[in-house]
């Protein structure tokens, strides 16, 4: 299934892709893509509907986060090789853990706003797993049973609030509009191999990243069963899991985002998101 949220911004439908793109308004079966929703049992309720029978939305609608009132937004730091070694950091022996701020989340295709003092914003094309099933203290072999469904997240960045202004790296990451999330949340029948999925992210048409899931270090199912050990894993949790080389700390000399430039971005099966930067209000 191809979850999506339909509508203005607080004012989304839930809805599911039928077998011709379409969007059907899935209101009269659940109350949003969020929480219990996404646990086997709700969406084993979506999965029993006649999808052809519900009401085809209109198209060209604003497309918001794929996932309702996400719990916690967590993400993972240096999470493939090549990336690591761009930005002269050293291959973590552990997940690098840090947190967006719910606050962040915007839908795939709003503007991303640069914030007042920005002088060092950047991308991050990244796979998200959204939490289906809860748990703590989740063995790696029951890892994947604990996920809803995958979608594409823009870790969007300000490395100069990231990484040059003392204390941890979360002052970076959790802007308003930093958290792009979706067009869809793909659930994992619809994926042949989440560790074989290509992804990729072009700035005014030029692509600068270009790779592939298999080359994480650490895989989905280590990082669910990993983050499990700390902290309790609930429905309607997303989790970034870090992104290929090719941003922009990385480049010779390293590039940055303007006003006006467009990021166009995707995962194979996942969908497409894309973005304009805007001025901070102010």
């Amino acid at each position: 299934m191809r979850l999506l949220r339909v509508g203005e911004a607080g004012a989304e439908k839930p809805a599911i892709l039928d077998q011709q793109g379409g969007a059907r308004d899935l209101s009269s079966v659940v109350a949003d893509i969020g929480g219990e929703t996404l646990t086997p049992e709700g969406l084993a309720r979506i999965a029993a509907t006649d999808i052809a029978s519900l009401p085809l939305l209109a198209p060209d609608q604003r497309i918001g986060a794929c996932v309702a009132n996400i719990g916690k937004f967590i993400c993972i730091g240096l999470n493939y090789e090549d990336h690591a070694h761009e930005t002269g950091a050293p291959v973590p022996d552990e997940p690098v853990v840090f947190n967006k701020w719910t606050s962040a989340v915007c839908g795939p295709n709003d503007p991303v706003i640069k914030p007042r003092g920005s002088t060092k914003l950047d991308w991050e094309v990244e796979l998200g797993i959204v939490i289906g099933k809860g748990g703590v203290y989740i063995r790696e072999d029951d890892a994947l049973d604990h996920v809803a469904g995958y979608c594409v997240i823009n870790d969007v960045s300000e490395r100069h609030f990231q990484l040059e202004r003392n204390g941890q790296w979360d002052k970076g990451k959790g802007c308003d509009s930093f958290g792009p999330t979706g067009p869809w949340l793909v659930t994992p029948d619809e994926i042949d191999d989440v560790g074989q999925l290509s992804i990729w992210l072009e700035v005014n048409g030029h692509r600068y990243q270009n790779g592939n899931t298999r080359t994480m270090i650490f895989s989905p199912a280590f990082i669910v069963s990993y983050l499990s050990q700390f902290m309790s894993l609930q429905p309607g949790d997303v989790i970034s899991t870090g992104t290929p080389p090719g941003v922009g700390l990385g480049q010779n000399p390293p590039k940055y985002l303007a006003v006006g430039d467009r990021m166009r971005l995707g995962i194979e099966g996942l969908g497409v998101q894309e973005q304009v930067v805007v001025g901070s209000e102010g």
